[in-house]
Protein backbone atom coordinates (compact mmCIF):
# COMPACT_ATOMS: atom_id res chain seq x y z
CA UNK A 1 0.00 0.00 0.00
CA UNK A 2 1.40 3.43 -0.68
CA UNK A 3 2.14 5.86 1.98
CA UNK A 4 0.21 8.99 2.86
CA UNK A 5 2.69 11.57 3.01
CA UNK A 6 2.19 14.84 4.57
CA UNK A 7 2.09 16.97 7.40
CA UNK A 8 -1.83 16.12 8.14
CA UNK A 9 -0.04 12.87 9.25
CA UNK A 10 1.41 15.19 12.23
CA UNK A 11 -2.31 16.12 13.32
CA UNK A 12 -2.33 13.15 16.38
CA UNK A 13 0.25 14.92 17.83
CA UNK A 14 -1.21 18.47 17.80
CA UNK A 15 -4.34 16.36 19.30
CA UNK A 16 -2.06 15.17 22.35
CA UNK A 17 -0.18 18.70 23.07
CA UNK A 18 -3.70 20.60 22.68
CA UNK A 19 -5.19 17.80 25.29
CA UNK A 20 -2.71 17.53 27.82
CA UNK A 21 -1.17 21.12 27.76
CA UNK A 22 -4.80 22.45 27.60
CA UNK A 23 -5.88 20.83 30.51
CA UNK A 24 -3.34 21.52 32.38
CA UNK A 25 -3.12 25.02 31.40
CA UNK A 26 -6.60 25.22 32.50
CA UNK A 27 -6.54 23.52 35.96
CA UNK A 28 -3.08 25.66 36.78
CA UNK A 29 -4.09 28.60 35.76
CA UNK A 30 -7.46 29.42 34.80
CA UNK A 31 -9.42 27.19 37.30
CA UNK A 32 -6.70 25.90 40.26
CA UNK A 33 -8.26 23.54 42.44
CA UNK A 34 -6.96 23.91 45.95
CA UNK A 35 -4.26 20.84 46.32
CA UNK A 36 -4.11 19.67 43.05
CA UNK A 37 -1.48 20.87 40.65
CA UNK A 38 -3.05 21.54 36.98
CA UNK A 39 -0.93 19.83 34.94
CA UNK A 40 -1.36 16.31 36.82
CA UNK A 41 -4.86 16.48 36.31
CA UNK A 42 -4.86 15.53 32.62
CA UNK A 43 -3.24 11.73 32.72
CA UNK A 44 -0.24 11.56 29.55
CA UNK A 45 -1.84 7.99 28.90
CA UNK A 46 -4.80 8.95 28.34
CA UNK A 47 -3.88 12.03 26.16
CA UNK A 48 -1.75 9.25 24.14
CA UNK A 49 -4.58 7.60 24.02
CA UNK A 50 -7.21 10.02 22.30
CA UNK A 51 -3.56 11.08 19.98
CA UNK A 52 -3.59 6.94 18.84
CA UNK A 53 -7.38 7.38 18.01
CA UNK A 54 -6.93 9.83 15.61
CA UNK A 55 -4.30 8.48 14.18
CA UNK A 56 -6.16 5.57 13.53
CA UNK A 57 -8.93 7.24 11.76
CA UNK A 58 -6.20 9.22 9.20
CA UNK A 59 -5.61 7.46 6.11
CA UNK A 60 -8.95 5.74 4.98
CA UNK A 61 -6.81 3.74 2.00
CA UNK A 62 -5.50 1.55 5.11
CA UNK A 63 -7.41 -1.24 6.91
CA UNK A 64 -7.71 -0.82 10.17
CA UNK A 65 -6.22 -5.07 10.51
CA UNK A 66 -3.84 -3.26 8.87
CA UNK A 67 -2.90 0.26 11.02
CA UNK A 68 -2.79 -2.77 14.07
CA UNK A 69 -0.09 -4.28 12.27
CA UNK A 70 1.65 -0.95 11.69
CA UNK A 71 1.36 -0.30 15.23
CA UNK A 72 2.81 -3.84 15.74
CA UNK A 73 6.01 -3.78 13.40
CA UNK A 74 6.49 -0.44 16.02
CA UNK A 75 6.33 -2.14 19.13
CA UNK A 76 8.38 -6.02 18.00
CA UNK A 77 11.37 -3.16 17.88
CA UNK A 78 13.36 -5.41 19.97
CA UNK A 79 15.25 -2.22 21.74
CA UNK A 80 11.48 -1.54 23.11
CA UNK A 81 11.31 -4.48 24.92
CA UNK A 82 14.69 -4.40 26.36
CA UNK A 83 14.28 -1.12 27.28
CA UNK A 84 10.74 -2.41 29.40
CA UNK A 85 12.37 -5.07 30.93
CA UNK A 86 15.01 -2.84 32.49
CA UNK A 87 11.80 -0.66 33.51
CA UNK A 88 10.67 -3.55 35.74
CA UNK A 89 14.01 -4.24 36.70
CA UNK A 90 15.14 -0.57 37.44
CA UNK A 91 11.82 0.34 39.33
CA UNK A 92 12.48 -3.13 41.66
CA UNK A 93 16.23 -1.88 42.36
CA UNK A 94 14.60 1.64 42.98
CA UNK A 95 12.21 1.20 45.55
CA UNK A 96 14.23 -1.28 47.67
CA UNK A 97 17.06 0.65 47.53
CA UNK A 98 14.35 3.85 49.05
CA UNK A 99 12.41 1.49 51.74
CA UNK A 100 16.27 -0.12 52.70
CA UNK A 101 17.65 3.58 53.89
CA UNK A 102 20.31 3.21 51.26
CA UNK A 103 19.71 6.65 49.52
CA UNK A 104 18.99 8.56 52.79
CA UNK A 105 22.32 7.20 54.15
CA UNK A 106 24.25 7.48 51.35
CA UNK A 107 23.34 11.17 51.10
CA UNK A 108 23.81 11.84 54.80
CA UNK A 109 27.50 10.56 54.31
CA UNK A 110 28.47 12.84 51.76
CA UNK A 111 26.71 15.84 53.38
CA UNK A 112 28.76 15.18 56.47
CA UNK A 113 31.89 15.39 54.86
CA UNK A 114 30.48 19.25 53.22
CA UNK A 115 32.29 21.84 54.70
CA UNK A 116 29.86 24.28 56.19
CA UNK A 117 30.84 27.40 54.19
CA UNK A 118 30.38 24.57 50.94
CA UNK A 119 26.92 23.86 52.32
CA UNK A 120 25.23 25.07 48.92
CA UNK A 121 27.76 23.26 46.24
CA UNK A 122 27.88 19.96 48.26
CA UNK A 123 23.79 20.12 47.47
CA UNK A 124 24.73 20.33 43.95
CA UNK A 125 27.21 17.26 44.87
CA UNK A 126 25.92 15.34 46.53
CA UNK A 127 22.89 15.32 44.36
CA UNK A 128 25.07 14.87 41.24
CA UNK A 129 26.50 11.71 42.95
CA UNK A 130 22.64 10.32 44.20
CA UNK A 131 20.76 11.21 41.30
CA UNK A 132 23.94 9.60 38.88
CA UNK A 133 23.54 6.10 41.29
CA UNK A 134 19.93 6.08 41.89
CA UNK A 135 18.89 7.02 37.82
CA UNK A 136 15.84 9.23 38.63
CA UNK A 137 15.95 13.23 39.41
CA UNK A 138 12.84 12.94 41.04
CA UNK A 139 14.10 10.66 43.58
CA UNK A 140 17.06 12.12 44.17
CA UNK A 141 15.08 15.56 45.25
CA UNK A 142 12.62 13.38 47.13
CA UNK A 143 15.41 12.02 49.06
CA UNK A 144 17.48 14.99 49.42
CA UNK A 145 14.75 17.44 49.67
CA UNK A 146 14.43 17.20 53.42
CA UNK A 147 17.66 18.14 54.05
CA UNK A 148 18.01 20.56 51.82
CA UNK A 149 15.21 22.32 53.55
CA UNK A 150 17.01 21.89 56.90
CA UNK A 151 19.56 23.03 56.12
CA UNK A 152 18.39 26.23 54.33
CA UNK A 153 16.61 26.81 57.69
CA UNK A 154 19.26 26.25 60.33
CA UNK A 155 22.13 28.22 58.08
CA UNK A 156 19.98 30.80 57.40
CA UNK A 157 20.28 29.65 53.23
CA UNK A 158 18.29 31.16 50.46
CA UNK A 159 15.60 28.69 49.61
CA UNK A 160 15.51 28.96 46.11
CA UNK A 161 19.08 29.14 45.68
CA UNK A 162 19.73 25.61 47.66
CA UNK A 163 16.70 23.67 45.83
CA UNK A 164 18.04 25.39 42.50
CA UNK A 165 21.21 23.71 43.56
CA UNK A 166 19.21 19.93 44.48
CA UNK A 167 17.57 20.33 41.07
CA UNK A 168 20.07 20.99 39.00
CA UNK A 169 22.65 18.22 40.47
CA UNK A 170 20.04 15.83 40.15
CA UNK A 171 19.59 16.43 36.36
CA UNK A 172 23.10 16.43 36.04
CA UNK A 173 23.30 12.87 37.51
CA UNK A 174 19.95 11.73 35.76
CA UNK A 175 21.24 12.91 32.48
CA UNK A 176 24.70 10.84 33.23
CA UNK A 177 23.60 7.63 34.49
CA UNK A 178 23.45 4.18 33.13
CA UNK A 179 20.23 3.26 34.81
CA UNK A 180 18.47 5.99 34.45
CA UNK A 181 14.84 5.76 32.06
CA UNK A 182 15.99 8.50 29.86
CA UNK A 183 19.53 6.91 29.49
CA UNK A 184 18.16 3.62 28.44
CA UNK A 185 15.34 5.32 26.04
CA UNK A 186 17.97 6.99 24.58
CA UNK A 187 20.48 4.15 23.84
CA UNK A 188 18.08 1.64 23.09
CA UNK A 189 15.40 3.81 20.11
CA UNK A 190 19.29 4.68 18.30
CA UNK A 191 20.77 1.60 18.88
CA UNK A 192 24.32 2.46 20.92
CA UNK A 193 25.95 1.44 23.86
CA UNK A 194 25.25 3.15 27.42
CA UNK A 195 29.01 3.92 27.45
CA UNK A 196 29.58 5.52 24.50
CA UNK A 197 26.45 8.05 24.91
CA UNK A 198 28.32 8.51 28.13
CA UNK A 199 31.84 9.51 26.89
CA UNK A 200 29.73 12.06 24.90
CA UNK A 201 27.39 13.70 27.51
CA UNK A 202 30.41 13.97 29.95
CA UNK A 203 32.21 15.81 27.46
CA UNK A 204 29.16 18.44 27.30
CA UNK A 205 27.89 18.03 30.73
CA UNK A 206 31.12 18.39 32.82
CA UNK A 207 31.91 21.55 31.77
CA UNK A 208 28.42 23.03 32.33
CA UNK A 209 28.69 21.13 35.84
CA UNK A 210 32.20 22.51 36.66
CA UNK A 211 31.20 26.58 35.59
CA UNK A 212 28.11 25.98 37.91
CA UNK A 213 30.66 24.53 40.90
CA UNK A 214 32.48 27.75 40.14
CA UNK A 215 29.18 29.74 40.27
CA UNK A 216 28.20 28.34 43.78
CA UNK A 217 31.60 28.21 45.12
CA UNK A 218 31.76 32.10 44.84
CA UNK A 219 28.48 32.35 46.22
CA UNK A 220 29.34 30.52 48.86
CA UNK A 221 32.78 32.28 49.75
CA UNK A 222 31.08 35.76 49.38
CA UNK A 223 27.95 34.95 52.20
CA UNK A 224 28.39 33.73 55.94
CA UNK A 225 29.23 30.28 56.95
CA UNK A 226 26.56 27.52 56.92
CA UNK A 227 26.04 26.13 60.65
CA UNK A 228 25.02 22.96 59.04
CA UNK A 229 24.32 19.45 62.33
CA UNK A 230 25.76 16.24 61.91
CA UNK A 231 23.61 13.55 59.83
CA UNK A 232 23.17 10.17 60.79
CA UNK A 233 24.21 7.24 58.67
CA UNK A 234 25.30 3.75 58.15
CA UNK A 235 28.43 3.31 56.32
CA UNK A 236 26.96 -0.31 55.25
CA UNK A 237 23.57 1.33 53.76
CA UNK A 238 25.42 4.05 51.49
CA UNK A 239 27.45 0.83 49.66
CA UNK A 240 25.06 -0.29 47.10
CA UNK A 241 24.99 3.46 45.10
CA UNK A 242 28.86 3.52 45.34
CA UNK A 243 29.16 0.11 43.76
CA UNK A 244 26.72 0.35 41.17
CA UNK A 245 28.09 3.80 40.26
CA UNK A 246 31.68 2.13 39.49
CA UNK A 247 30.15 -0.79 38.26
CA UNK A 248 28.09 0.74 35.76
CA UNK A 249 31.22 3.10 34.56
CA UNK A 250 33.54 0.11 33.97
CA UNK A 251 30.56 -0.61 31.06
CA UNK A 252 29.36 -3.72 33.01
CA UNK A 253 25.48 -5.26 31.55
CA UNK A 254 22.97 -3.26 32.76
CA UNK A 255 20.88 -6.14 34.03
CA UNK A 256 23.73 -7.27 35.58
CA UNK A 257 24.69 -3.78 38.02
CA UNK A 258 20.76 -3.35 38.47
CA UNK A 259 20.29 -7.25 39.50
CA UNK A 260 23.39 -6.92 41.92
CA UNK A 261 22.28 -3.01 43.01
CA UNK A 262 19.11 -5.04 43.86
CA UNK A 263 20.26 -8.13 45.97
CA UNK A 264 23.06 -5.91 47.61
CA UNK A 265 20.50 -3.39 48.95
CA UNK A 266 18.17 -5.84 50.21
CA UNK A 267 20.76 -8.07 51.53
CA UNK A 268 22.53 -5.51 53.66
CA UNK A 269 18.91 -3.13 54.73
CA UNK A 270 17.98 -7.37 56.26
CA UNK A 271 21.07 -7.44 57.86
CA UNK A 272 20.81 -4.33 59.02
CA UNK A 273 17.41 -4.16 60.25
CA UNK A 274 16.41 -1.58 58.27
CA UNK A 275 13.97 -3.29 56.09
CA UNK A 276 12.39 -6.93 56.95
CA UNK A 277 11.36 -9.93 54.27
CA UNK A 278 7.71 -8.23 54.07
CA UNK A 279 8.94 -5.38 53.02
CA UNK A 280 11.43 -5.96 50.59
CA UNK A 281 8.34 -7.62 48.36
CA UNK A 282 6.06 -4.55 49.39
CA UNK A 283 9.00 -2.34 48.33
CA UNK A 284 9.57 -4.06 45.02
CA UNK A 285 6.34 -4.21 43.78
CA UNK A 286 5.82 -0.76 44.64
CA UNK A 287 9.15 0.35 42.33
CA UNK A 288 7.49 -1.64 39.81
CA UNK A 289 4.26 -0.28 39.63
CA UNK A 290 6.02 3.12 39.71
CA UNK A 291 7.22 2.28 36.32
CA UNK A 292 4.01 0.92 35.03
CA UNK A 293 3.20 4.58 33.67
CA UNK A 294 6.29 4.99 32.14
CA UNK A 295 6.37 1.89 30.18
CA UNK A 296 2.83 2.30 28.53
CA UNK A 297 3.56 5.79 27.63
CA UNK A 298 6.15 4.02 25.77
CA UNK A 299 4.16 1.22 24.27
CA UNK A 300 1.63 4.24 23.02
CA UNK A 301 4.26 6.44 21.86
CA UNK A 302 6.29 3.90 19.82
CA UNK A 303 2.77 2.54 18.46
CA UNK A 304 1.74 6.52 17.68
CA UNK A 305 4.91 7.13 16.04
CA UNK A 306 4.71 3.94 13.80
CA UNK A 307 1.62 5.01 12.23
CA UNK A 308 2.57 8.50 11.96
CA UNK A 309 5.94 7.45 10.20
CA UNK A 310 3.66 5.37 8.11
CA UNK A 311 1.63 8.11 7.23
CA UNK A 312 4.32 10.11 6.30
CA UNK A 313 4.76 12.78 9.04
CA UNK A 314 8.70 12.28 9.88
CA UNK A 315 9.02 13.15 6.43
CA UNK A 316 7.35 16.27 6.30
CA UNK A 317 9.76 17.09 9.42
CA UNK A 318 12.78 15.89 7.91
CA UNK A 319 11.92 18.06 4.93
CA UNK A 320 11.39 20.86 7.32
CA UNK A 321 14.31 20.32 8.98
CA UNK A 322 16.44 20.12 5.51
CA UNK A 323 15.01 23.65 4.39
CA UNK A 324 15.56 25.39 7.26
CA UNK A 325 19.21 23.52 9.02
CA UNK A 326 21.97 22.65 6.95
CA UNK A 327 24.43 20.34 7.36
CA UNK A 328 25.83 17.95 10.11
CA UNK A 329 25.28 21.36 12.67
CA UNK A 330 21.99 21.87 11.14
CA UNK A 331 20.89 18.41 11.42
CA UNK A 332 21.88 18.44 15.45
CA UNK A 333 20.32 21.94 16.26
CA UNK A 334 17.05 20.08 14.27
CA UNK A 335 17.27 16.97 17.01
CA UNK A 336 17.65 19.56 20.31
CA UNK A 337 14.70 21.83 18.62
CA UNK A 338 12.52 18.78 18.37
CA UNK A 339 13.49 17.00 21.85
CA UNK A 340 13.46 20.10 23.95
CA UNK A 341 9.56 21.22 21.94
CA UNK A 342 8.40 17.64 22.78
CA UNK A 343 9.98 17.87 26.98
CA UNK A 344 8.43 21.20 27.20
CA UNK A 345 4.87 19.69 25.69
CA UNK A 346 4.55 16.83 27.49
CA UNK A 347 6.57 18.02 30.65
CA UNK A 348 8.40 14.14 31.01
CA UNK A 349 11.76 13.44 30.13
CA UNK A 350 11.40 9.87 28.78
CA UNK A 351 8.44 10.30 27.11
CA UNK A 352 9.60 12.98 24.67
CA UNK A 353 12.80 10.85 24.07
CA UNK A 354 10.63 8.02 22.59
CA UNK A 355 8.66 10.25 20.68
CA UNK A 356 11.12 12.28 19.36
CA UNK A 357 13.42 8.81 18.89
CA UNK A 358 12.14 7.64 15.08
CA UNK A 359 12.19 11.62 13.74
CA UNK A 360 15.86 11.66 15.78
CA UNK A 361 16.68 8.55 13.87
CA UNK A 362 15.93 9.76 10.37
CA UNK A 363 17.87 13.22 10.82
CA UNK A 364 20.99 11.74 11.89
CA UNK A 365 20.94 8.85 8.95
CA UNK A 366 20.08 12.08 6.51
CA UNK A 367 22.74 14.31 7.83
CA UNK A 368 25.37 11.40 8.72
CA UNK A 369 25.16 11.81 12.80
CA UNK A 370 26.62 8.86 15.03
CA UNK A 371 23.86 7.01 16.77
CA UNK A 372 25.37 7.82 20.08
CA UNK A 373 26.15 11.95 19.30
CA UNK A 374 21.76 11.78 18.78
CA UNK A 375 20.96 9.88 21.80
CA UNK A 376 23.43 12.08 23.87
CA UNK A 377 21.66 15.17 22.14
CA UNK A 378 18.11 13.38 22.55
CA UNK A 379 18.83 13.12 26.30
CA UNK A 380 20.81 16.32 27.17
CA UNK A 381 18.15 18.26 25.28
CA UNK A 382 15.15 17.10 27.23
CA UNK A 383 17.03 17.31 30.48
CA UNK A 384 17.42 21.14 29.62
CA UNK A 385 13.68 21.73 29.11
CA UNK A 386 12.52 19.51 31.88
CA UNK A 387 14.70 21.52 34.23
CA UNK A 388 13.70 24.48 34.11
CA UNK A 389 9.58 24.52 32.90
CA UNK A 390 7.83 25.39 36.11
CA UNK A 391 5.27 22.51 35.83
CA UNK A 392 7.91 19.76 35.51
CA UNK A 393 7.42 17.06 38.15
CA UNK A 394 11.34 17.85 39.25
CA UNK A 395 10.63 21.30 40.05
CA UNK A 396 6.82 20.74 41.43
CA UNK A 397 8.26 18.13 43.45
CA UNK A 398 11.22 20.47 44.61
CA UNK A 399 8.74 23.68 45.48
CA UNK A 400 6.13 21.29 47.33
CA UNK A 401 8.98 20.20 49.92
CA UNK A 402 10.15 23.39 50.45
CA UNK A 403 6.68 25.54 50.49
CA UNK A 404 7.72 27.86 47.60
CA UNK A 405 6.18 28.44 44.40
CA UNK A 406 8.61 26.35 41.41
CA UNK A 407 8.63 30.28 39.11
CA UNK A 408 11.54 31.17 42.16
CA UNK A 409 13.44 28.55 42.08
CA UNK A 410 14.11 29.07 37.88
CA UNK A 411 16.61 31.72 38.33
CA UNK A 412 18.77 29.93 40.45
CA UNK A 413 18.86 26.60 37.95
CA UNK A 414 22.12 27.29 37.11
CA UNK A 415 23.25 24.18 35.38
CA UNK A 416 20.50 24.00 33.05
CA UNK A 417 20.81 27.69 31.59
CA UNK A 418 25.27 26.44 31.14
CA UNK A 419 24.43 23.05 29.91
CA UNK A 420 22.47 24.77 26.72
CA UNK A 421 25.09 26.66 26.44
CA UNK A 422 27.45 24.02 26.45
CA UNK A 423 25.50 21.95 24.28
CA UNK A 424 25.17 24.89 21.75
CA UNK A 425 29.34 25.88 21.90
CA UNK A 426 29.95 21.62 21.51
CA UNK A 427 28.04 21.76 18.09
CA UNK A 428 29.82 24.85 16.72
CA UNK A 429 33.82 24.18 18.06
CA UNK A 430 33.26 20.30 16.95
CA UNK A 431 35.00 20.22 13.50
CA UNK A 432 35.42 15.80 13.26
CA UNK A 433 32.13 13.79 12.27
CA UNK A 434 29.69 14.09 14.41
Amino acid sequence: MKKKKGVSALLPILVFLVIYIGVGVFYEYIRPQEGVQGFYVMSVVVAFMAAIAVALFQNRSVSFDEKMKICASGLGDDNILTMIFIFLLAGAFSGVASASGCAADTANLLLNIVPGRLTVLGIFLIACIISMAMGTSCGTITVMGSLALGISQSAGLSLPLCFGALVGGSMFGDNLSFISDTTIAATKTQGCQMRDKFRENLLIALPAALITCVILLVIAWTGKPAAVGEYPFHIARALPYFVILIAALLGINVFIVLGFGLVLCMSIGLSTGSIDIHNVFISMGSGVSGMYETITVTILATALSALIKYNGGFDAIIVFIKKYFHGTKGGQLGIILISMLMDISTANNTVAIVVTAPIATDIRKEYGITPQRTASLMDISTCIAQGIIPYGAQLLIAAGIAGISSIQIIPYLFYPYLLLLCVLAAIFTRKRKA
